[in-house]
């Protein structure tokens, strides 16, 4: 077997861009990281995956972008939002935006001072090409929100969009709920950040 043939057959299925991350399920950043492409990120499609951020908050509060891949027509972000006028501590919030179609929320508690660990663990219904799922958000140790994904990106979030951790170097991925200016820079800080990947599974022939 030739090297690219190896190569193509680590994208696994309803790839359509060679991966610099294939076989890779673990992956972990602390601090800023912005503008890495897609091919270099962790790829949450089609499969079932952890998010954990062990962040610091500082006296009075935080806000910005923890982590955010795509955008304005599709991706997802893990973030502290201030809301509206500024008033919270800065509230835990994971939205997932199904290529400008429909945007999910979980919404989770403002958080104080101090360190906390956030988590978001997303189980699909079943294998295949854009399914499904559920996605419970936990804050340090205690589920706080639990919501269905009725479908899920089968393929690809936006070409132009990239995988950025502390801010958002593109556009948002909210529209008009908890919605932010970018680069939208996150005031805590990112002990540390880490994926876990489970494999993708192809959905059994009918």
């Amino acid at each position: 077997m030739t090297k690219r043939k190896r190569y193509d057959r680590q994208r696994g299925p309803g790839s359509s861009r060679p991966s610099l991350t294939a076989g890779q399920n673990v992956f972990t950043y602390s601090g800023t990281l912005t503008g890495v492409p897609a091919s270099a990120a962790p790829s949450i499609l089609n499969k079932a995956y952890t998010i954990t951020a062990e962040v610091e908050i500082p006296d009075g509060g935080a806000e910005g972008m923890i982590v955010t891949q795509g955008g304005r027509f599709g991706g997802y972000g893990l973030f502290l939002s201030k809301g509206e006028f500024g008033l919270n501590h800065g509230r835990v919030v994971f939205l997932y935006n199904l290529l400008d179609l429909k945007r999910t929320i979980w919404e989770g508690p403002e958080l104080t001072a101090g360190k906390h660990t956030i988590v978001f663990d997303f189980k699909p219904d079943e294998p295949g090409l854009g399914k499904g799922g559920t996605g419970a958000l936990s804050v340090n140790g205690k589920e706080v929100a639990k919501n269905a994904l009725e479908h899920a990106t089968p393929i690809l979030f936006p070409g132009d969009e990239t995988f950025d951790v502390g801010e958002d170097t593109r556009t948002g991925v909210a529209l008009v709920e908890y919605r932010y200016d970018v680069p939208f820079k996150f005031t805590g800080k990112i002990d540390k950040l880490t994926f876990k990947l489970q494999p993708e599974q192809e959905a059994k022939a009918q």
